[in-house]
């Protein structure tokens, strides 16, 4: 048998005689040839992406209010809901055609719509009014 001596005690805190102990990192990294991603593929004129989708809410809320304000302007009691609604028309039209002027849009006749028959919805109560005082000053 042979009696192996062992050598020189090893230094308990020596990071080489620590079995646990992280390894150096290396100096550089391993460079492979053709590694990382494959080129993009070539983009060509007209072909961007998806198209923008159109925003046509406000000239359709604009056309409803003004035919909804437009009724309730022939009908004379409703006339406060004439003027309000007419109001609302009128701006939801005029941002419509904002928004068509900006290409956001493809329903500028329907925002146009919804204006005239905004304003026309708000002066029918106020030719009402006035025809109805000249009828009551012609009486009395």
């Amino acid at each position: 048998m042979s009696n192996a001596m062992p050598g020189p005690p090893q230094d308990p805190y020596d990071p080489q005689a620590n079995p646990y102990a992280m390894p150096a990192p290396p100096a550089q990294p391993p460079q492979y040839p053709g590694a990382g991603y494959p080129a993009a593929p070539p983009v060509y004129p007209g072909a961007a992406g998806m198209p923008m989708r159109l925003n046509n809410g406000m000239g359709t809320a604009a056309l409803v209010c003004g035919i909804v304000g437009l009724v309730c302007g022939i009908t004379y009691f409703l006339w406060v809901f004439a003027v309000i609604l007419g109001v609302l028309a009128i701006i939801f039209g005029a941002i419509g055609k904002a928004k068509v002027g900006r290409g956001q849009a493809n329903n500028g006749g329907s925002a146009t719509a919804g204006l005239v028959c905004g304003i026309i919805g708000m002066v029918l109560p106020v030719i009402y009014e006035a025809a109805v005082d000249a009828a009551i000053d012609s009486i009395f």
